[in-house]
């Protein structure tokens, strides 16, 4: 292309300016994926795999606590149910000693007439008859108490004991020096090592002022 001007003669060649090259960047192209191995598998190395053991150990920790806890448990139950059974064996036990002594003291009452009608035997060949009956049935009845651990109380030493003896009568008297029994008037009776009716007794006592 030229461009011509008014002054004859001159010419002027226009040249048109060549534009700088563009450079073109070819985009890169995105890096590879990292190849993992087939048979790895995902979280099993690394940091989530000492999570997932800690996790673990925990677990196991609790779960050996628990167990320790129920262990426990059962054998506090197990001894609770040892000390129970005893306790009811001695219930028990305690029960067939000491449950017939409503029964034992109307039996002895028994045992009182007894022994009151053999002191006034009647006289003849018919009271020798009576006498031996009454011994027998006597026997029986002592035979029933030793069976049933009922034994009598035996006055020692004539020395009073509070314990087992009941004064129904006291008399002063120069001859002792501390409470005595002068007379049983009614025999006590023990059950096993319990007290199931004291002895009835007269006691003497010092004179006071002695």
């Amino acid at each position: 292309m030229t461009d011509k001007k008014d002054k004859p003669g001159d010419e002027i060649e226009f040249i048109p300016e060549t534009p700088p090259a563009v450079e073109v960047k070819t985009p890169e192209s995105p890096p590879a994926p990292d190849k993992k191995d087939p048979e790895e598998k995902p979280g099993e190395n690394g940091k989530p795999l000492r999570d997932k053991l800690k996790k673990k150990d925990a677990e196991i920790k609790q779960l050996k606590k628990e167990l320790d806890d129920l262990k426990e448990a059962h054998l506090r139950r197990l001894a609770d149910m040892e000390n129970l059974r005893k306790r009811f064996e001695r219930e028990k036990t305690e029960f067939r000693q000491y449950a017939l002594n409503e029964i034992m003291l109307e039996l002895l009452a028994i045992g009182d007439n007894f022994e009151r009608a053999l002191r006034s035997e009647p006289s003849g060949a018919d009271g020798k008859t009576f006498r031996e009956g009454v011994e027998l049935i006597f026997r029986m009845f002592q035979s029933l108490l030793v069976k049933n651990g009922v034994r009598p109380i035996v006055v020692e030493n004539r020395a009073f004991d509070p314990t087992v003896h009941h004064a129904m009568m006291v008399e002063e008297s120069e001859e002792v020096q501390e409470p005595t029994v002068a007379e049983e008037l009614q025999k006590g009776y023990m059950i096993h090592d319990r007290l199931l009716r004291p002895t009835l007794v007269k006691v003497l006592v010092p004179k006071k002022g002695q």
